[in-house]
């Protein structure tokens, strides 16, 4: 059943505490607790010195007050014993040297000696717990990242990662093109990781690309190794790991491939931007979360408090914020909604990171705002696993994502900002949307958009040809199919290998960073920046034209009818309003039903648990809306979700 849960950390507080805090979560309506996944050095203050008995004692007493349990792996976090005792542990950073201890996540994910000992805790609170029914399931580490660690151990994987790949060296130089600054590697054994101070771009884009792919491997290898251990213990469990949109994120698909659920950090923005067009909706990260494998997911941290750690707090959240945002959550597929935190922390770095409760512990407007929350939710008595029936679905590549952050196109051009930009066209009209990889079933989708696909295979140019063919309308953007699987670019006119599909080629392009260009489209004029490509029509027809500059009056949008579908090439990257225009075109011409009436930032969602739809109305707005939806006046008030 869906529910909401919180984050409780029983190390952190007084055992009297425990058992008041269980009768109050469960007064107020809490189904889930997360705890243990910081908890190492009170599970293991000494080499296989352990104790459980604090941890027996909270499972015990919050069990008995009715509340599921999702235990945490502590391995974001050893013991400082370990790192001191065993200083291959360390992560090494791109100098060379091991990186001081702070806060968390130091750890090196190749170390056999942190796998050993990890393997021992994890074992230990499997088989403690195992018949315990109210643990349900186990969180894997703590928002597991690309980490690039640098150390002995990890040079050589990733070296052995390349013997694989690679029939030798001299292939491995040729599609490279080390010979650029004569880099070229004299044997499998010198190559070295981009390290040094210098930036990534310096360094050779297909190196830093394949060095950034197999650390995202090295992530998910060191997920799913705990994950193996796990269930060979606990054998009818659930097991996840939580995610976030990290500075270098793990591959979401190959991360969560052999777990049962996907998990998300989901803190929404508690101060809303005065920009009209910054995009701050975080529709479009859970709808990226349920695409990673079609189905429901878990948040395992939802936003509860002002934010603040290695930063000032961010303002509180207001009011509305925090029943909209965790309804937002269940509107995109979230099944479980577990904030952070039960209590803000009285000690150690988050203690400004606030939770529902403050450190006085006397409830205040947040809290009572969760707690209609949980008596809204629990009294609906939603199964899990209710659907979303999209017939649009975007593209997300984590290729594409690595190569733009590694080599930047233009000022401001970002990869992520491109796929927002389109979810929220699709979103405006009142349209679900699924966000999925570049590697799905994309046979069922009406409408595929594929934003900024920098890096393409030939299987995906093909698949996606086939799906034009056979009636779906693709959109294919800018600084598409640029390069090839190695980050090296054909010698071919854009689209590379795509203009039969597209119809177009682009003749010349500019970089436009922060600057603007007019575009028309559909009789009005809208402003792009970023990037224009110029397109030279060779079957396909004009949408929209540039209004200015060197270009005025070429080619911006073009369609082009491929057998039975349709392909859009959009070259400018527009706002709000032209993403949103666009998207109205393409419904149009493809036959496709959209609601034309919905005030901007107000979203729409239907999620089906059988035979029952509900469809939820979100106003992701500060001031109050009002508009007629379906033969019916809707009014919402800031940040309220109606469940219609």
């Amino acid at each position: 059943m869906v529910s909401i849960g919180v984050d409780y950390y029983p190390e952190h507080w007084d055992r009297e505490l425990w058992r008041s805090d269980a009768e109050m979560m469960k007064k107020t309506g809490v189904r889930t607790v997360r705890m243990g996944e910081f908890a190492w050095s009170v599970l293991e203050p000494e080499e296989d010195r352990f104790d459980f008995e604090w941890l027996d004692e909270a499972v015990k007493i919050f069990a008995g007050a009715g509340i599921d349990i999702i235990l945490g792996t502590p391995t974001n976090c050893p013991p400082r014993w370990l790192y001191e005792k065993y200083p291959e542990t360390v992560m090494t950073d791109r100098s060379g040297s091991r990186i001081a201890l702070g806060i968390r996540g130091h750890r090196c994910y190749s170390s056999p000696k942190l796998r050993e000992r990890a393997a021992v805790i994890i074992t230990k609170l499997c088989e403690r717990y195992k018949d315990e029914p109210r643990v349900i399931g186990w969180q894997i580490d703590n928002e597991l990242e690309a980490s690039t660690c640098c150390c002995d151990i990890c040079k050589g994987r990733f070296r052995e990662h390349l013997k694989k790949k690679f029939t030798d060296i001299g292939e491995l130089n040729d599609r490279w093109g080390m010979n650029v600054w004569s880099g070229s590697f004299s044997s499998f054994d010198t190559v070295e990781p981009p390290m040094g101070s210098c930036t990534p771009g310096w360094h050779n884009p297909s190196l830093t690309l394949e060095w950034q792919r197999f650390n995202k491997w090295l992530a998910a290898d060191f997920s799913d190794f705990q994950a193996d251990l796990i269930r060979s213990i606990c054998k009818d469990t659930v097991i996840t790991t939580n995610t976030w949109f990290c500075e270098y994120p793990p591959d979401f698909g190959e991360l969560f491939e052999k777990l049962d659920v996907v998990s998300y950090d989901n803190y929404p923005p508690s101060a809303l931007p005065q920009d009209k067009d910054e995009l701050y909706s975080h529709a479009f990260h859970l709808d990226l979360m349920r695409g990673i494998k079609r189905k429901s997911f878990w948040i395992m941290e939802q936003l509860g408090g002002a934010m603040g750690c290695w930063f000032a707090p961010s303002s509180c959240p207001k009011p509305g914020m925090i029943k909209g945002y965790a309804l937002q959550a269940v509107a995109h597929g979230a099944d479980k909604v577990i904030f952070f935190r039960w209590r803000s922390a009285a000690k150690g770095a988050e203690m400004f990171w606030y939770g529902l409760l403050d450190q006085s512990n006397i409830p205040s407007r947040r809290f009572y705002e969760f707690q209609e929350l949980t008596k809204e939710i629990n009294s609906l008595a939603l199964p899990d696993s209710g659907e979303i029936k999209a017939d649009t679905a975007i593209l997300y590549s984590s290729d594409a994502e690595s190569a733009l952050y590694l080599q930047k196109q233009s000022d401001g051009y970002h990869y992520y900002s491109m796929l927002k930009a389109f979810h929220d066209g699709v979103t405006a009209l009142g349209k679900d949307c699924d966000i999925v990889s570049v590697d799905a079933d994309l046979s069922d989708y009406k409408i595929i958009i594929a934003p900024a696909l920098f890096i393409c295979s030939e299987q995906i140019k093909q698949k996606l040809r086939e799906l034009v063919k056979n009636g779906a309308s693709l959109i294919i953007t800018n600084r598409s199919f640029v390069k090839n699987m190695d980050n090296t670019c054909p010698m071919q006119a854009l689209p590379c290998g795509m203009d039969d599909v597209t119809g177009c080629q682009v003749s010349e392009f500019e970089p436009l960073g922060y600057n603007s260009v007019q575009v028309e489209l559909d009789g009005s004029t809208f402003a792009a920046d970023k990037w224009a490509d110029v397109l030279k029509l060779c079957g396909a027809e004009t949408l929209a034209v540039y209004g200015e500059r060197w270009y005025k009056g070429e080619s911006a949008v073009t369609v082009n009818r491929f057998g039975k579908g349709l392909c859009f090439y959009v070259g400018a990257v527009g706002k709000r309003d032209f993403c949103k225009t666009l998207i109205r075109k393409v419904c149009d011409m493809s036959g496709l039903p959209y609601t034309d009436n919905v005030p901007q930032n107000v979203e729409i969602t239907r999620r089906c648990y059988g035979e029952r739809t509900l469809t939820f109305v979100f106003n992701n707005n500060e001031n109050p809306v009002s508009f007629d939806f379906e033969g019916r006046t809707l009014n919402l008030e800031a940040f309220e979700c109606k469940m219609i």
